[in-house]
Order: C-alpha cells, then sequence, then structure tokens
C-alpha cells in the first residue's frame, strides 16, 4: 500500500487577515501562523486518531505509532498526517479462540473467523506455541514435506492508509479544520498586535 499523506495549509484564510498581517514583518508572521496552524492541527489529529480507533478496531497505542505528523515550519505552513502499511494481521484486533474459529474485531465489528486457530493440540487441552507470537493461523489445504498440515497469518482486511481517507475519520478532519483553523490564527494575530501595542518596535528594529 502506498503512502497516505493529508494535509492542512492556509491557502484558504491569508486573503482574510491580509490587514492585520500587513502591519507585521514576515518573520513574525510567519511565527503567527505557525502557531495558529499547529493548534488546530493538534486538534485534528486527536480526532483522526479517535475516529480510526472506532473505524478499524485496532488499539489507539497502534495508531499513534502509525499515523506520523509533522507540524509546520516557519518555511514551511503545512500540517501533516502521514501513514503507511499493507494488510493488518488479524492479531491485532483483540483475538481469542474459540471451538469454531478465532473471534476477532477488525473495523470494530467482532466475528468469528471459521476453521482459524491461535494454539495447538486437542481441546480442551490446547497450548500456546512459541514463535506463533499471538498471530492467527488458518491451513491452506495442502501439506508440507513431513507431512503435516500447511499454514499462513490471517489478514484483517483493514488497511490503515485507506481507512485515513473515508467515513468517519476524513470527516473529523475536515470539520476540525472549516470550524477552527480561521478562528486560531486569528486568536494567533490577536494576541501578537495586543503585545506589539503595549510593547511597541523601537525605531530601526
Amino acid at each position: 500500500m502506498a503512502d497516505i499523506e493529508i494535509r492542512m495549509n492556509l491557502d484558504n484564510v491569508l486573503g482574510r487577515f491580509a490587514n492585520q498581517l500587513g502591519h507585521l514583518r514576515q518573520k513574525e508572521m510567519n511565527k503567527i501562523l505557525q502557531r495558529g496552524l499547529a493548534r488546530t492541527g493538534n486538534k485534528a489529529k486527536t480526532q483522526v486518531i479517535r475516529s480510526l480507533t472506532r473505524q478499524t478496531g485496532l488499539r489507539r497505542q497502534v495508531l499513534v505509532r502509525a499515523v506520523q505528523f509533522r507540524k509546520p515550519s516557519y518555511k514551511d505552513l503545512t500540517y501533516e498526517l502521514k501513514t503507511e502499511g499493507g494488510n493488518i494481521a488479524l492479531k491485532y484486533f483483540r483475538p481469542r479462540e474459540t471451538g469454531k474459529g478465532v473471534s476477532a474485531a477488525p473495523q470494530g465489528g467482532r466475528r468469528v473467523f471459521p476453521s482459524t486457530f491461535m494454539r495447538a493440540g486437542w481441546w480442551p487441552h490446547r497450548v500456546d506455541k512459541p514463535g506463533w507470537g499471538g498471530h492467527v493461523f488458518e491451513r491452506t489445504g495442502v501439506k508440507t514435506k513431513n507431512g503435516k498440515d500447511a499454514f499462513r497469518k490471517v489478514k484483517s482486511g483493514v488497511y490503515i492508509p485507506e481507512e485515513m481517507l473515508r467515513g468517519e475519520t476524513v470527516a473529523r478532519w475536515r470539520e476540525v479544520v472549516n470550524r477552527d483553523l480561521e478562528k486560531d490564527v486569528e486568536h494567533q494575530i490577536g494576541f501578537a498586535l495586543n503585545i506589539y501595542a503595549a510593547y511597541p518596535r523601537k525605531p530601526g528594529k
């Protein structure tokens, strides 16, 4: 699965604040815009992680590691979320073995995956196998060279990059941007202008 990025920038809000920003030097203006954008971006990132947790069924700590973010800098006034990865193994969706197969909860809906397994041995004396790492397996229908059943890891069908661009997750991102970006930038501008009014620059500074 290719890398996926979602970005937030100030292209749609700069025009509204042109008059206020015109009183500031470029360096001062960029610092103000950077702080406003970072504030909105952090709120949007929080909503993305929360939504992905519900949407994918993954634990929050897994998603915090999977979704990287880059805050705006003085030279690049863009807030960016980025993720990558393929089909996630079923082991990450709180699996538990039952007599009919493994029960797991990808995309927030628990169900049984028939004929899958996590342990070895006859019921009810199932045992954990060293090296299996908590994965869920299914038989492939073929035999190994030793005459044993071959098996493979079971995947969930969940791809974080796809989930980040659809449904509740992308809706929450857009909602925060539309609701808060102008407001947060305006707050930072007002705060800075009040400071400059109280402590005006000396001539030549």
